[in-house]
């Protein structure tokens, strides 16, 4: 423990981390023998729970024939294939794969890409339009277009300005939620009147935003935010990196609301848990943009573990288990919706929320809603007590279970909630 510097994490004031031993389907073993129910997925990657054993299989076979190799002037079958089968479930104009190693970077790929695709067709667009609360990740141009926060504020100076515009979060129940929207896209479509040549495009967490808090918003505002997008001739970036992978109840959060960004950010769920991967899709369109023989117009980004062997094994083997437990994900939201429903009348719980696999809702205390409030730290510890890992985003409480998990699983997560809270 004295040479590991554990990230969020304050130094001074945290508890000792828990030491996990081994982890197996929805459950992990601590060191002490307790076991966890893992209602989170780890960090929202472990999709087909812990230790799976054809992932881990499709892992050790490929390390038996390529481990490596240098993905600049090079290629490998588990790339090319990883590559086919995402975009054979992605929006038809999303053909052209670009692979890197996190979430984080899957966005400042994205954004740089959608930055010099102007550059490349004669054109200085260099504003990207993100939305109040978001995130999306911690590179430094990730952080730009994330919400100013605690998160942030230590490196404010390196930062570039983005125009940021209000998000219409919505729940179960919200009267308000037409108003919000179209408040919203009043704004968006002034910015693009009013400065139609200014921006590199629009970039949004689709349908969820993640680490600000689980907060959702509906199909039909991403259906707004699209044709906005399609009739001021911007590109639309969405980062998918949570949301992804069947998260949503959906493939992608984009097919769930049909619509068609010109760039696409994945990365969590991708390898289900085992190897850091990410991808950055973007159209045709865009990719000619950069087929030149003009070095001013190449791509000039890549890192040492672009496309790895291994991670890209693992990938095909986590896409054909999301293939058959298919309805698992579309399925589970229905399942979510029946307990939040239980828990409608409880004194200490607002803002019901679900999204496919994903459930959320904030704890009513005294504190300022935000990462920092107090309520976290507590209900942390008295769920891992009870035998349940859940990690709330401040006053926020969640769930993003692994798609193992059983019904009857998820009756004693939300019974334990019930009393906990």
């Amino acid at each position: 423990m004295k040479n590991v510097w554990h990230p969020f994490t304050i130094i001074k004031d945290a508890p000792e981390p828990l030491k996990v031993k081994s982890g197996k389907g929805a459950y992990l073993t601590l060191e002490d023998g307790r076991e966890v129910l893992d209602c989170i997925s780890s960090w929202w990657v472990n999709m087909h729970g812990h230790s799976h054993p054809d992932i881990a299989k499709a892992i050790y076979e490929q390390a038996k024939t390529l481990e490596h190799v240098i993905f600049a002037g090079f290629t490998h079958d588990p790339a090319e294939q990883l590559s086919e089968l995402i975009t054979q479930e992605l929006p038809k104009n999303l053909n052209k794969v670009f692979f890197s190693d996190n979430g984080s970077t899957a966005v400042e790929v994205g954004m740089k890409i959608a930055y010099q695709y102007w550059k490349n067709i004669g054109q200085e667009r260099k504003t990207f339009i993100c939305f109040e609360g978001a995130y999306h990740g911690d590179t430094l141009g990730a952080m730009s277009a994330g919400e100013r926060s605690i998160f942030t504020d230590v490196f404010k100076d390196w930062m570039f300005d983005v125009e940021v515009i209000p998000y219409p979060e919505t729940w179960i129940g919200d009267e308000n939620r037409a108003n919000k929207e179209d408040a919203v896209i009043e704004e968006l479509e002034g910015l693009l009147t009013k400065y139609p040549e200014k921006y590199a495009g629009i970039l949004m967490e689709p349908l969820v935003q993640g680490a600000g808090g689980m907060r959702m918003c509906s199909e039909e505002f991403l259906q707004k935010v699209h044709w906005s997008n399609r009739q001021f001739d911007t590109l639309l970036l969405f980062d998918e990196v949570m949301t992804g992978f069947g998260r949503t109840g959906d493939y992608f959060a984009c097919k769930r609301a049909q619509v068609q960004p010109d760039i696409i950010c994945l990365s969590k769920g991708i390898t289900g848990g085992f190897m850091p991967l990410s991808v950055t899709v973007s159209s045709d369109e865009i990719y000619e943009s950069f087929n030149s023989s003009d070095p001013i117009k190449t791509f000039w980004h890549g890192h040492s573990y672009t496309g790895n062997p291994l991670g890209c094994a693992a990938g095909i083997a986590s896409w054909k288990l999301l293939r058959e437990n298919a309805s698992v994900f579309k399925g589970m939201e229905a399942i979510h919706t029946k307990h939040l429903e239980k828990l409608a009348d409880h004194p200490r719980l607002e803002k019901f929320r679900v999204k496919g696999t994903i459930a959320a809702m904030d704890i009513i205390n005294e504190e300022e809603g935000g990462y920092l409030n107090s309520v976290a730290s507590r209900i942390k510890k008295e769920c891992v007590d009870h035998g349940l890992l859940l990690r709330p985003l401040g006053n926020v409480l969640y769930l993003m279970p692994p798609y193992c998990v059983t019904e009857d699983e998820l009756d004693m997560i939300y019974g334990k909630i019930g009393e906990l809270v």
